[in-house]
């Protein structure tokens, strides 16, 4: 279980510019919850990760992981347990590696590393198995650079190695936006597999509201650093993407816009 309790955020404190982003905020992330996450740009998706991960800090609040308080614990730390996928495929994978490399790498985290190679060739014929379950013709290009794969290819393999060692918790910072439709649906079919197969507590921050619908098992929607709705189980299921939209445009309407 994931928990943000009381969470207090502000960005630029003291200063002309300070802006106040969460004031008490309380988040629960039961184990298996599926969430989808959508909200206007500024109604704090990614902020909300980031304090999770730990890679921003807060004022005031705790950030609980199965009970213990993580508030404290560095970000390289907090992600043995977690994995993460960002928005831009560059952000998960190393240019200048080989797959092969990236793979070693991955299958690392949370070890120690000594004077001795990096690359476990005995662990070669695994990677290649993992990386044909994807059908992009990965596991024949395992001495290639990373860097001359396309995006799609890449965010695959970012998604492949984040769940590569046992974790408990999946943050997905809406990683098929920089996607073309029919890679990021490939992305999303892949995401629902390896979820469901590793039994994954994943959260969801995605601007595709048919993705938010038809994916995972509970539906978030944020605004100015407030959940203004959290549905599951059959309402979730019944969900249409009008529905969404109306409840964006309701809000716009209440903001004067």
């Amino acid at each position: 279980m994931l928990e943000l309790k009381n969470i207090r955020k502000y960005y630029n404190p003291g200063t002309l510019n300070e802006m106040c982003l969460f004031e008490d905020f309380n988040l629960t992330a039961d184990k298996g919850d599926f969430i989808s996450v959508v909200g206007s740009n500024g109604s704090g998706k990614t902020s909300m990760l980031n304090i999770l991960c730990g890679s921003i800090s807060v004022e005031k609040g705790q950030i609980l992981m199965d009970g213990e308080d993580i508030s404290g614990m560095k970000e390289y730390k907090r992600n043995r347990r977690i994995g993460r996928v960002y928005q831009n495929p560059a952000m998960g994978t190393c240019p200048s590696m080989t797959i092969l490399e990236n793979m070693s790498l991955a299958d690392n985290k949370g070890g120690t590393y000594g004077l001795g190679k990096g690359v476990n060739k005995a662990r070669k014929a695994h990677y290649q198995k993992l990386l044909g379950s994807l059908n992009l013709g990965l596991e024949n290009k395992m001495d290639v650079k990373v860097g001359s794969l396309s995006g799609g290819q890449r965010q695959a393999m970012a998604l492949l190695m984040s769940t590569l060692t046992p974790i408990d918790y999946l943050i997905l910072d809406e990683h098929t936006a920089a996607l073309d439709p029919k890679t990021a649906e490939l992305i999303m079919e892949l995401t629902d597999r390896i979820v469901k197969e590793k039994n994954l507590t994943t959260i969801m921050v995605t601007h595709n509201l048919r993705y938010a619908v038809e994916y995972g098992s509970r539906l978030l929607m944020m605004h100015q650093g407030q959940i203004v709705l959290d549905i599951a189980g059959e309402e979730k299921q019944k969900m249409k993407v009008d529905d969404i939209l109306g409840k964006f445009n309701e809000i716009s309407i209440e903001c004067g816009n």
